[in-house]
């Protein structure tokens, strides 16, 4: 990790497009000449992997650290038992103590890939440490007096959701007091003086400095990144197939490195911006590209993002399997795979369930649409039988599924 002048970090941060709003960016920018600075992002531990809508926050991070400042990733044990109400329709599925560590460790995988933990430079923390052992009575009169709820009840967060008459439980209700309560006990033991997050926790990060103030009588600041979107309005790391996972274990480095290939032309120069290290003017003339040209750019963008999480080596396989696949026509040796026992096949098995299990289409109703409509191919050639059944036989080389041009998948015969 090649390091540059901490001052350095919100001219960086502004010119590649990760700044939302700041609650002082004077004052910030005059605490980071001074010297190093201590900052958190926060992280409920909803699912065993990060996926591509916390990589630009993950991102801000090792900037924050490559910039010799010193970045705190808070892994949201106790936070994760009330659950964040944030621009949310319903409550969400509470998670026990296992499943919550469990997911922990999983995420920790994606971190350890992005920031240097050694020595003091980047700590990693678990706010049960702290939330765990609260004392009900002391924290509603030690902390639970600084807030209003009137003023909690405006936050566009809580708003939204009552407005459209959805229930707030009360459990809810306190995950913001508990977050300002994160950032106020991060200050009190390792000095830290911002919090960054999406712009959707701008009112958990603002309360988070009011109670510190409050308390402490200390000066933070508050971060927040856009919340992405791309081009063509889809909610950024969402795709077909699901979410685009972080963890190797839950989506391929192949997968992973086609989900960039496949954006769309207007977001190249922008996602090369936020999500690779290359240099400001370069990701400009490669998002400036037209024609074929620009699918040029995209495989950099696909190889740089997926060097970053995977390694070199996993970018290259990556790009060499599509090769392979779109221009010879071949299978390639990294595509997604389902194995099959002749168990699972029995006296056969339909190409929907092939189609389905392999994760080209999230259920059979699906796969048959995408049968009737000319989408699905069975070794290049077009499906035009939803009723077509797949035996032990068929299955002496590998199947290859597609679905559209770019989404394939192989059926092989397990042992």
């Amino acid at each position: 990790m090649t390091y540059q002048p901490k001052s350095e970090f919100l001219r960086i941060i502004i010119e590649r497009g990760f700044l939302a709003d700041c609650t002082d960016l004077q004052g910030l920018d005059e605490k980071l000449i001074e010297g190093p600075v201590t900052a958190y992002i926060g992280y409920d531990a909803t699912a065993q992997s990060l996926h591509v809508g916390h990589l630009l926050n993950v991102m801000l991070l090792r900037w924050w650290q490559k910039t010799g400042n010193r970045p705190i990733t808070l892994m949201g044990g106790g936070t994760t038992k009330v659950g964040d109400p944030s621009f949310r329709a319903d409550e969400r599925p509470l998670l026990g103590p296992e499943q919550i560590d469990a997911n922990i460790t999983g995420m920790q995988k994606v971190f350890d890939r992005y920031l240097e933990y050694s020595g003091d430079a980047a700590t990693m923390l678990n706010n049960a440490e702290w939330l765990d052992h609260l004392n009900y009575l002391d924290f509603l009169r030690d902390i639970g007096r600084h807030f209003s709820v009137n003023r909690m009840l405006a936050f566009e967060s809580v708003k939204s959701r009552l407005d459209r008459e959805q229930s707030l439980s009360f459990l809810e209700f306190n995950y913001m007091i508990l977050q300002a309560y994160d950032f106020l006990e991060l200050n009190r033991r390792y000095g830290c003086l911002l919090q960054m997050g999406g712009s959707d926790q701008w009112g958990n990060i603002v309360n988070g400095i009011d109670l510190t103030r409050r308390v402490l009588d200390q000066e933070i600041f508050g971060l927040t990144t856009p919340l992405l979107t791309t081009s063509d309005g889809r909610k950024m790391g969402k795709s077909q197939g699901g979410a685009i996972w972080l963890n190797g274990d839950m989506l391929s480095p192949y997968e992973f490195w086609q989900f960039w290939r496949n954006t769309t032309d207007a977001d190249v120069g922008r996602f090369l911006k936020l999500y690779t290290e290359l240099p400001v003017d370069e990701c400009n003339r490669l998002g400036g590209l037209e024609g074929s040209d620009i699918n040029d750019a995209k495989i950099i963008l696909a190889n740089e993002v997926t060097t970053l999480l995977h390694g070199a080596e996993a970018a290259k396989a990556a790009e060499a399997t599509a090769r392979e696949v779109f221009e010879k026509g071949g299978t390639g040796d990294d595509l997604p795979t389902l194995a099959l026992t002749v168990e699972d096949i029995g006296d056969g098995i339909s190409v929907v369930q092939l189609i389905t299990r392999s994760g080209l289409a999230k259920s059979g109703k699906d796969a048959k649409r995408l049968i009737s409509e000319g989408g699905a191919r069975m070794n290049d050639a077009a499906l035009g039988d939803a009723g077509l059944m797949v035996k032990v036989e068929d299955l002496g080389t590998p199947i290859k599924l597609s679905a559209g041009k770019k989404r394939h998948a192989l059926v092989t015969l397990a042992g």
